[in-house]
């Protein structure tokens, strides 16, 4: 089982498993999670917890609604939230003397290579030292523009960094159903996927809850980015006492399996970007030389959307418009915007000062299949 034969897990949970709707703070339900987390290290299993819940106990601690809270306001609410998450946590773990360390990441930190390199240092210092960082995003001075957006893409780029084996996203349902379980009780449970296609984007729902920021949309997102990062992930129900147990017993959750076994970590993290900074679109004979393993020439390049500079992610688009591969640019868009179409040797010219002849090395560059 999946669970069982992995050697670094990361466990995402949810706002609302931690304080429900009455912003009840779920006591109860943590003690006995944290003797699931307790039976996971007497199994000698690196665990990383990645935890909403900042902004929802600043709110309770304030008497305030998080929906009515304007961004400015929710930051400095997640800053007080924040100690009482740690707080809350600190004060269940001890018991089983579990000792926890804090991550708090903002984007840059996993899309910027050397931060995110940093980070897996981190992380890995903590596990040898026998301590368990929960992460969380760093609400307190993130912006929409440069915000994760949701706890579940945080914890898939947590996992991909720091090599895990499993991610485990608890929610409020026991996976993925054929169709939603509360309106046919007909749907049945999906065991594992393999290929995330039409047919399940389509069942993902965008439901949330007062405190929760994400819905089983942004839990197949981050499924894609564990499939392209050799890591397994599940969906699993969070509601239930002791659920990690139960994944362990029953195996009740879906499974997302991974599409590649191994990508070296440099192409894992480019595969895994969840934001692109901008698009080329490139012509048939490009399509054909990228296929065959070369790098992309300025030749090649039809047309540039976006503004990037050099060294950004980018995604590089057929005819179809359809996302062939990712890369790094070795120019910024303008640069592009003035080469595409040109031969390597105009190149200099063009700009008039020497730079690379390849727009995307193909080492830095990773086909999507």
């Amino acid at each position: 089982m999946y669970l069982k034969d992995s050697k670094t897990v990361v466990i995402k949970i949810g706002s609302s498993l931690l304080i429900n709707d009455k912003k009840i703070i779920r006591e109860k339900w943590l003690k006995d999670f944290a003797k699931d987390i307790e039976h996971l290290k007497k199994l000698k299993k690196n665990i990383i917890l990645v935890s909403s819940g900042a902004i929802a106990l600043g709110c309770k601690k304030l008497k305030l609604s998080k929906k009515k809270l304007k961004l400015d306001k929710s930051q400095a609410v997640a800053s007080i939230g924040q100690i009482e998450l740690m707080n809350l946590f600190k004060k269940t773990f001890n018991k089983s003397k579990i000792n926890l360390s804090q991550i708090l990441l903002t984007l840059e930190d996993t899309e910027k290579r050397r931060r995110a390199i940093n980070a897996k240092r981190t992380f890995e210092n903590l596990f040898e030292l026998g301590f368990i960082p929960i992460v969380n995003e760093n609400d307190s001075i993130a912006t929409s523009e440069i915000k994760y957006g949701d706890n579940d893409r945080l914890a898939s780029r947590v996992a991909q960094i720091s090599s895990a084996d499993c991610l485990i996203l608890l929610s409020d349902v026991n996976g993925l159903y054929s169709k939603d379980p509360k309106l046919d009780n007909k749907a049945k449970l999906i065991r594992e996927i393999k290929n995330i296609d039409q047919n399940v984007e389509n069942l993902a729902s965008q439901k949330t809850g007062e405190f929760g920021s994400g819905g089983m949309k942004t839990k197949i997102d981050a499924a894609k980015i564990c499939q392209f990062s050799g890591c397994h992930m599940a969906i699993a129900n969070g509601l239930i006492n002791r659920p990690i147990q139960k994944i362990l017993m029953k195996n009740i959750c879906t499974w997302f399996l991974p599409k590649i076994s191994k990508l070296d970590a440099r192409k894992k993290w480019i595969i895994s970007s969840i934001s692109p900074k901008g698009k080329i679109i490139i012509d048939e004979g490009a399509l054909s030389a990228l296929n065959n393993g070369k790098s992309l020439l300025a030749a090649g390049i039809k047309d540039v959307q976006g503004s990037f500079n050099k060294g950004d992610h980018i995604k590089i688009l057929n005819n179809k418009m359809t996302e062939f591969a990712r890369g790094l640019s070795s120019f910024s868009s303008d640069e592009i915007l003035k080469i595409k179409g040109k031969h390597s040797n105009k190149i200099n010219d063009i700009l008039g000062y020497v730079s690379k002849s390849e727009v995307i090395h193909k080492d830095d560059m990773v086909l999507i299949k």
